[in-house]
């Protein structure tokens, strides 16, 4: 069956009976073939009837990061790790958005202009012209450990997304061993 067949016969199911759970595999198909606006339609009517249906708030945040709504996105994996802390799609993707805000913070101070630039006149029209740099500054002392800022309250969250990850990555190669072990 092709894509669209599958989500025309999706379609259906959920037109024909709105609370049916099919819209969270609609959601997912339309995810899947890059259809992010339609997943989130989806995904919230479903949820409207569906709150607490996991992996349909899975593929609404899935879908939201890949529109770049980082802050919806986030909201939604946050109530999946609330409600299952051990699912390890949520947790990564919440690990995602936070390096992808770290990124993004560093990347437009990097992009600022040069605020020292002066306006100068050439040919009747202006153009600016940069200053000479400062002269640079005798370089700080490095802080020691005790003397460093605290780290910020983003890499706390990531620090700790990043533990409680390793730590149910251990659980589940345990469980996996001990499985194996049992056979």
């Amino acid at each position: 069956m092709s894509d669209f067949s599958r989500i025309e016969d999706l379609r259906r199911r959920v037109q024909k009976d709105p609370a049916s759970i099919a819209f969270a595999q609609l959601a997912e198909e339309h995810r899947r073939a890059g259809q992010f606006e339609e997943a989130v339609d989806v995904a919230s009517a479903g949820l409207a009837h569906h709150p607490a249906y996991l992996s349909a708030r899975v593929t609404l945040g899935r879908a939201l990061l890949e529109l770049g709504r980082l802050d919806e996105a986030a909201a939604e994996f946050e109530y999946v790790v609330r409600t299952a802390p051990d699912n390890l799609t949520a947790v990564r993707q919440l690990a995602d958005i936070h390096q992808r805000r770290r990124q993004s913070t560093n990347e437009s101070k990097s992009r600022q202009p040069d605020l020292t630039a002066r306006a100068v006149q050439v040919d009747g029209t202006m153009a600016f012209e940069p200053e000479a740099p400062p002269p640079p500054l005798d370089p700080a002392p490095t802080p020691t450990p005790a003397e460093a800022s605290p780290p910020s309250a983003e890499e706390l969250v990531i620090a700790e997304l990043e533990e409680w990850l390793a730590v149910i990555e251990a659980e589940r190669s345990t469980r996996e061993t001990e499985h194996v072990h049992s056979r």
